[in-house]
């Protein structure tokens, strides 16, 4: 089945998640009919049957969201949503910073920047619920951490800090970057889960 995925291109790791969700597109047998593009305002996500909000900085993504007129339109866009790292901030109900303004898509509470400042980034080996083929290589940059999760919010995946990956309904939110790096598991999860 032909899908034609948006990645929100205000600020942050657009071209990366492009990338991956067309690797993973290929990895899963979509024809050239399934496409992958960058929206910027509702207009471009009207034409989207998903929609990725990157990594990047979430205070300034959610100005950006507001400023383009995206706010209202993402919150009643009908299809899942594969948010990361600032994305997961965006996707919570409350979040520990006031300069953000989230669209409350999942029952959660995430805290930015949990793991401190960028030297504290790292990378592990996680496993996610659901997940064949092993633990998955994640990159943790500057990331954030969900401190609660409502009774809808499935836990994918936790580590000593926190909760990293969630999933309600037809979202997912990682706290990691699933677009860095070669391994398109998580994208396909998302791909399926979603009817494509």
């Amino acid at each position: 089945m032909d899908v034609r995925i948006g990645v929100l291109a205000l600020q942050g790791n657009v071209s990366e998640h492009i990338d991956a969700f067309l690797l993973a597109l290929e990895r899963t047998g979509h024809g050239p009919s399934s496409e992958v593009f960058t929206v910027r305002s509702p207009a471009d996500l009207a034409e989207c049957d998903l929609l990725a909000i990157p990594g990047g900085e979430s205070t300034t993504i959610s100005r950006l969201v507001d400023k383009n007129d995206l706010y209202e339109p993402i919150r009643t866009f009908k299809g899942g949503i594969f948010a990361t790292c600032a994305g997961m901030v965006l996707m919570a109900n409350r979040v520990d910073d006031p300069r953000v303004r989230p669209l409350g898509l999942m029952d959660m509470t995430v805290d930015r920047n949990a793991f401190g400042r960028q030297r504290e980034s790292f990378e592990a080996g996680i496993p996610v619920a659901g997940l064949e083929g092993g633990p998955f290589h994640a990159v943790f940059i500057r990331a954030p951490v969900v401190s609660r999760a409502g009774r809808k919010v499935t836990v994918l995946a936790r580590i000593d800090k926190g909760i990293v990956a969630v999933e309600q309904g037809k979202h997912v939110a990682f706290s990691f970057h699933p677009e860095l790096g070669d391994d398109t598991r998580l994208h396909e999860r998302f791909l399926k889960k979603n009817g494509y």
